[in-house]
């Protein structure tokens, strides 16, 4: 599918990032590596439908300046497929992160980088069940490399350690959230021919108002925001990298190679994440790290070269 873009060039950045779609989608699960733990670190200050309501509105008034000229030119486009776009608001942003934020409540971070690397699977599922796009054996040997990457970095290079792990309704909630992004993903190359700051523009605005009611419910409730610097720097964070920058990235990313071939890139959250960690955090480099991201980077590369596309 096509979308509106400027043509690349030397003197044009953003016109060449437009069309660099593993660059893209790389920038996503970098953006995405500290939404977890940065999730379940805030619990006790932002409430998760609340934090969710705002995180959705305050991208829909950032991008509001620049998508509204492409919002008022494909208008007709996006009524004509309203149910679509009104079902992608819902999958792909209200339920999906709101659920999602909910059950690192009731989950750990280690449990919630598990279940996230079985998404490229749902989007396979997804996109065979709906669709008939069958994974071709390159993809899916590049994503069972990359899974057992994964798996290894989680669990420190002990494959026996993931018989000790227990799993709870939080993530049972996590794992809901993966099968909606992964329908999400799975309908994003079939979404109407118009701008993508149209298309994530709508999508965050019906998908805020979607949870607005379940925001003031959580706040009857009793769960009320606290309004300081962690609380601050949480919502700056979100709002800009995980939120507006990833999703326009990844929207981009999948039309420009299809949801089959990008989904082994969610495989890069915990390899940016245990970098990070790393980096910041003073982990020390061990073999098991190096052993992971080779793993990792390999699948990403076979699952997603050109040759590997569905036919």
């Amino acid at each position: 599918m096509t979308i509106a873009s400027p043509a690349p060039s030397a003197s044009n950045p953003a016109g060449w990032l437009n069309n660099q779609p593993y660059l893209l989608l790389s920038l996503s699960s970098l953006f995405w590596a500290g939404n977890i733990v940065l999730a379940r670190h805030v619990g006790a200050h932002v409430p998760p439908l609340t934090l969710t309501t705002i995180r959705w509105f305050g991208v829909f008034l950032i991008l509001l300046p620049f998508s509204w000229p492409h919002l008022r030119r494909d208008w007709k486009a996006l009524r004509a497929h309203l149910p679509l776009m009104l079902f992608l608001s819902l999958v792909g942003f209200a339920f999906n992160n709101a659920i999602s934020f909910w059950a690192l409540q009731y989950t750990e971070a280690l449990n919630a980088l598990l279940i996230q690397s079985a998404g490229p699977l749902f989007v396979a599922l997804w996109s065979l069940v709906l669709f008939g796009v069958r994974l071709t054996a390159a993809q899916l040997a590049g994503i069972a490399i990359s899974l057992l990457g994964v798996l290894i970095i989680i669990l420190r290079g002990d494959l026996a350690a993931l018989a000790g792990i227990s799993f709870n309704r939080g993530d049972i909630m996590f794992a809901s959230s993966l099968v909606a992004f992964g329908l999400y993903s799975a309908f994003i190359p079939r979404r109407p021919k118009i701008h993508q700051l149209s298309f994530l523009s709508f999508t965050t605005c019906c998908g805020a108002m979607m949870l607005l009611p379940a925001a003031v419910w959580e706040f009857s409730a009793g769960n009320v925001l606290k309004l300081d610097a962690t609380t601050l720097a949480t919502f700056a964070y979100i709002l800009i990298f995980p939120s507006t920058l990833a999703y326009l990235f990844f929207n981009r990313g999948v039309a420009l190679i299809g949801p089959n071939r990008a989904a082994p890139f969610f495989h890069l959250v915990p390899v940016f994440g245990s970098a990070m960690a790393i980096l910041l955090l003073g982990e020390r480099l061990q073999l098991f790290h190096l052993v992971g991201y080779a793993l990792v980077l390999a699948g990403v590369v076979i699952a997603s070269r050109q040759g590997s596309a569905s036919k």
